[in-house]
């Protein structure tokens, strides 16, 4: 049965605007989802028995590396089996949330993931990344240039010499406008880009379903 992969990373719970809005993906989503709340069950940094395991034979692993392959194989074996992604990963200090990055490093392997001879196993497959941000950074704004997140996931995500994903990006921004008084001038325009997100996530939920089915 193939499924959507769904992980959460924002440390926010129900306050995240990241996972407010992966809702609206997952109300028009039609199909079963694995969902992977990774505030709230971290997956564990990958260590020296995890990376040394990958480059040893099997029968010489040590307790160790044996069960830290295990490990990455579970992740991988999920994560090949997906039909489609989405990744709630929030803008945390111009970066991903440690967590999502965890995650990452555990299923990054060359030779099964990337870096393979005929291309990715999981190139073309659809992906949304919603990524909520506390300002703004969009062309003209003070911040503009700042944002490492984005182009950092689009890229592993989506370069055929990496995951090769076919990514759609969401950006909601000015979360804290409401929030804070020196930026209340702005909550217009976080309130247009929160709408903007919703209804972009819904669509994509869509269109990628009947696409992917």
């Amino acid at each position: 049965m193939s499924y959507l992969l769904h992980i959460d990373s924002s440390s926010l719970g129900e306050a995240s605007v990241s996972r407010k809005v992966a809702q609206s993906f997952r109300a028009a989503w039609r199909g079963p989802v694995v969902h992977h709340d990774l505030a709230a069950s971290p997956v564990p940094h990958i260590t020296a028995a995890g990376v040394s395991a990958r480059v040893t034979d099997p029968a010489q692993h040590t307790p160790e590396q044996a069960e830290a392959a295990k490990f990455q194989d579970d992740l991988i074996e999920e994560f090949l089996g997906a039909r489609a992604y989405l990744f709630t990963v929030p803008l945390y200090n111009l970066s991903m949330p440690s967590v999502f990055k965890a995650w990452l490093d555990q299923i990054m392997i060359a030779g099964r993931t990337f870096a393979v001879a005929n291309g990715a196993p999981t190139a073309g497959r659809p992906a949304v990344v919603i990524s909520a941000r506390g300002g703004g950074y969009g062309p003209g704004s003070p911040n503009e240039g700042r944002d490492y997140l984005v182009p950092t996931l689009e890229t592993i995500l989506g370069w055929d010499h990496m995951l090769g994903l076919d990514v759609t990006t969401l950006t909601p921004e000015l979360t804290m406008a409401p929030d804070v008084p020196a930026m209340a001038e702005l909550v217009p325009l976080h309130e247009k880009s929160l709408t903007a997100a919703h209804e972009h996530a819904g669509r994509l939920a869509e269109a990628i379903a009947g696409r992917a089915a």
